[in-house]
């Protein structure tokens, strides 16, 4: 086993020992579209495969039957009839299947999810294969792939049915991080940036390889970011809505969704998502936030003193933010748009709130940097609305976008900054601090140690106001 793969080293461990097992393995693996799963298959393997087979986007079962049927004959080097049904299909792959006589036997069905069309009576033809036949073969290690996440998790891996049980081992496929970001851009790429031009890419592109690769090494960043989304034919204008089709069935609400969630950054319950996408069925929208949950596009989270019902639903994929903030209404725009926005109050206005979601991303760096990765914590949020208390005291009320609340009677409540230099503390400033946190210890009633955290992009300035920071990140330390 072999390849030139950046990160995934605990996901290449696995399937390594999968492959290396004594007995017969089914591995799904999954992750949103373009996050890599297919490349990590096939590098590993070096695209060697004793079958391989990747599903097509929206053909009816006859072609998808014909296609399989082309492969089996290809890699078989026989003559076969057509099948006229997977339960066919199958029984020729194991036919064949059974002529190898190899120590190891690895197949690799991709993009499972669009091989399963209406009324193909796909799953159940899988699962006899599988269950009569695949699970009794020592040597035969089944790798299947798919981008349609809620499918592969609702469909295959949580499957009630034949299948129930059945998958060895779950390997999800996450979006790169800063730091591996940061090597696939200098290994792969042969791009030498600094940390703030990777940081400029992550928080338009997120951290999918696919997005990434198509960078053009010696170009400027914003040269880069126009050619492809503003320029004519630009390769991801109109890769959001092909995005949500190929994940989603019913695509239009799940675009809903995150077209309201990307106008209010602190999120929304589901109360007022409902009510903003005008959805009638409960039911229908709770699997719509939960499949997004599940797809990486948006997270929910609870406010600390809240209860789970009053749980709030916030965009957190940044390719969708990018995209909807500016390219979605942009079909006038010239080709140098990108390059004229910067510096502009809406492109700020992005910017700290993308820094925001890199931040959260980030939670593991964040804790390891300050010094707390062996401590129990669990990051919060929190928000109060101006109130009177019983002394008869206005508060203005406050918010606190992340907060670990540690079990060594510590809270840190952390404030994340995106700006061009070191980030300067005023009078002003600190004064809020110090009121809020007054606050947040009144609603609370919390008797933890209050420790105020700066997380900016190039540290906080020093000045007789800046001795409120007890622990002070910069950008460096995501990666």
């Amino acid at each position: 086993m072999e390849g030139n793969i950046i990160a995934r080293k605990s996901e290449q461990s696995l399937i390594h020992n999968y492959y290396c097992s004594d007995k017969a393995e089914l591995i799904a693996i999954y992750g949103r579209r373009r996050v890599g799963k297919t490349y990590l298959v096939k590098q590993m393997f070096d695209n060697k495969f004793d079958f391989q087979y990747t599903g097509m986007y929206q053909v009816s079962c006859k072609l998808q039957l014909l296609q399989f049927h082309k492969y089996l004959e290809n890699y078989s080097k026989r003559n076969l009839p057509k099948p006229k049904s997977w339960f066919e299909a199958f029984d020729q792959l194991k036919a064949y299947l059974d002529t190898l006589k190899k120590d190891k036997i690895v197949v690799f069905l991709d993009e499972m999810p669009w091989m399963d069309t209406q009324k193909s009576n796909f799953l159940p033809a899988f699962s006899q294969f599988w269950n009569d036949w695949g699970s009794t073969k020592s040597n035969l290690k089944l790798f299947v792939c798919g981008s349609a996440t809620t499918w592969m998790l609702s469909n295959f891996i949580g499957d009630k049915g034949g299948l129930y049980g059945r998958v060895c081992r779950p390997i999800y496929i996450a979006p790169f991080s800063l730091g591996e970001t940061e090597d696939f851009l200098k290994s792969i790429k042969g791009m030498e940036l600094n940390r703030k031009q990777i940081l400029d890419i992550y928080m338009i592109l997120g951290g999918i390889p696919y997005y990434l690769d198509m960078l053009v090494k010696g170009m400027p960043i914003d040269n880069n970011i126009n050619q492809l989304f503003f320029s004519q034919n630009a390769p991801l204008r109109t890769e959001f809505d092909f995005l949500f089709r190929s994940l989603f069935k019913e695509s239009q609400i799940y675009k809903n969704v995150i077209t309201v969630l990307s106008t209010k950054m602190k999120g929304l319950s589901r109360k007022e998502i409902m009510e903003a996408v005008a959805t009638t069925t409960g039911g229908a929208l709770s699997t719509v936030l939960d499949n997004l949950v599940s797809c990486d596009f948006i997270r929910k989270y609870t406010i600390i003193g809240k209860k789970e019902k009053d749980a709030l639903y916030q965009l957190t994929d940044l390719f969708s933010l990018f995209y909807l903030r500016f390219v979605e209404k942009g079909s006038g725009q010239d080709d140098e748009f990108w390059s004229k926005m910067r510096g502009t109050g809406r492109v700020n206005a992005w910017s700290g709130y993308a820094f925001e979601q890199v931040c959260l991303h980030h939670i593991k760096q964040i804790r390891e940097a300050i010094g707390i990765s062996g401590v129990v914590g669990n990051a919060h949020s929190w928000c109060c609305k101006p109130f009177i208390d019983k002394s008869g005291k206005h508060w203005d009320g406050g918010q606190i976008d992340l907060l670990i609340d540690r079990n060594d009677d510590v809270m840190n409540l952390i404030e994340m900054k995106f700006v061009s230099d070191k980030y300067v503390i005023d009078e002003a400033y600190e004064q809020k601090l110090r009121e809020r946190a007054s606050l947040f210890k009144t609603v609370t009633s919390t008797k933890k140690a209050l420790h105020q955290t700066f997380i900016t992009t190039y540290g906080v300035a020093e000045n007789k106001y800046s001795g409120i920071v007890q622990s002070e990140l910069t950008m460096d330390d995501l990666f």
